[in-house]
């Protein structure tokens, strides 16, 4: 479902596989579990990517919203 607000749109992705682009050209992939006002992100079972491979698994993580480019839900 598309929402028309931003908030929807990441309410309706909580507990699916997420991707984070973000601004140092790295993505994380992993469980968007929560997130707040700011777009801080807490994600589960997450990996880092680097050029697409996968460089390290961080299980879980916080990531501060101004870090972040981009936010797609599988």
């Amino acid at each position: 479902m598309v929402s028309d607000r931003p908030f929807d749109a990441l309410n309706d992705a909580k507990n699916k596989r997420a991707i984070l682009e973000l601004k140092n050209g790295k993505q994380l992939v992993g469980t968007l579990r929560a997130f707040d006002q700011h777009i801080n992100v807490v994600l589960e079972e997450t990996e880092e990517r680097v050029n697409g491979e996968l460089t390290r698994k961080l299980g879980t993580v916080f990531v501060r919203g101004d870090t972040i480019i981009l936010i797609s839900a599988e």
